[in-house]
């Protein structure tokens, strides 16, 4: 339902997101409610209210890393998303093709590059900011779902992929990806219990080298990495809480301390392969020191697990946390 033509770029878009959490109160995630109404009529309920579709929506633009990674797992390959090369950098899992128009970054999407598509749909998430939601929702119908819930980052998941489903008319493919998806747990819990892991201790951390120092970002129990370990029967030596979207902490080198004897599970932060922990932190006395690392019980997982996807990055995630606890 168009109303007039769109202005030549977004105007004052805020903050580039970066899929990593914040710190913002929001709802309570909604379950799905869409339906089948009069002359085909889908309602979805997203994570602002109700958004209403003519029918299933077959040109989708997509305005953030984990909904396209979702689309695909759908077998909707969106007519434009953003950040293209990013994704395709950070998210292997489930590649996009690079051919596929590019509408802007993520946080800061051009509308003259949606408007030149004519989607039917854009999906969101809600860390764009509201304004630049409103701006394009003038024009086209926007799904604006949650990143992530702290609270319930695997419900989140599931919730995320049966409601696109629900838009695009994919709820088949949705439910066979879980259904996927729930095996690889099965499978996963069972490998671990027969190499007597049940309950192993593990922490789950990222890194990143700035101004000569190593940041460190945690997931906690309640991130999706977090809630994916738990899931498989691991117990997170990290006990603190994480933002209530994304679940995840900062600390430093000295904060590892408080870890003990664990297995530190770590992904790189640098497109060009570098390694905030084992380049960044070489000679570190306190790194050095850490139990786990003096035990060896260090493992950089593969790149391109997208730390924020669905279904199909949450199974490689899980896939290469057993085979690195297993091979220790």
């Amino acid at each position: 339902m168009r109303k007039t033509a769109l202005p030549a770029l977004l105007a004052g878009a805020a903050l580039l997101l970066t899929a990593c959490g914040t710190t913002e109160d929001a709802a309570d995630a909604p379950t799905s409610s869409s339906s089948a109404a009069a002359g085909g009529t889908i309602t979805i309920e997203d994570d602002r209210g109700t958004v209403e579709l003519d029918g299933p929506a077959t040109d989708v633009v997509s305005l953030e890393w984990g909904l396209t990674e979702n689309l695909l797992t759908l077998g909707v390959t969106p007519v434009g998303a953003a950040d293209v090369v990013g994704y395709n950098t950070w998210d292997t899992i489930v590649p996009l093709d690079e051919s596929t128009p590019d509408v802007g970054m993520r946080g800061e999407p051009s509308l003259d590059a949606i408007a030149a598509l004519d989607p039917d749909l854009v999906v969101t998430t809600t860390d764009l900011p509201a304004e630049v939601i409103e701006q394009i929702e003038a024009e086209y119908p926007v799904i604006a779902l949650r990143g992530s819930d702290a609270s319930d980052p695997l419900g989140k998941m599931r919730r995320t992929l049966e409601i696109l489903g629900e838009a695009t008319g994919t709820s088949d493919a949705a439910e066979a990806a879980l259904a996927d998806f729930d095996a690889t747990v099965e499978d996963a819990t069972a490998r671990l219990d027969e190499a007597g892991l049940a309950g192993a201790s593990f922490t789950m951390a990222d890194g990143w080298l700035a101004d000569g120092a190593v940041s460190i970002r945690i997931y906690t129990p309640g991130s999706y990495l977090g809630a994916l370990a738990a899931e498989i029967g691991l117990e997170n030596a990290w006990t603190g809480e994480g933002d209530p979207d994304y679940g995840l902490a900062q600390t430093d080198v000295e904060g590892l301390t408080e870890l003990g004897d664990t297995h530190f599970l770590y992904v790189g932060n640098d497109a060009d392969g570098g390694d905030a922990f084992q380049d960044g932190l070489a000679g570190n006395a306190i790194w050095e020191q850490l139990p786990f690392v003096v035990a060896g019980n260090t493992t950089r997982l593969p790149d391109g697990i997208w730390l924020f996807g669905g279904p199909e990055s949450g199974a490689a995630f899980i896939d290469a946390t057993v085979e690195a606890l297993t091979a220790a």
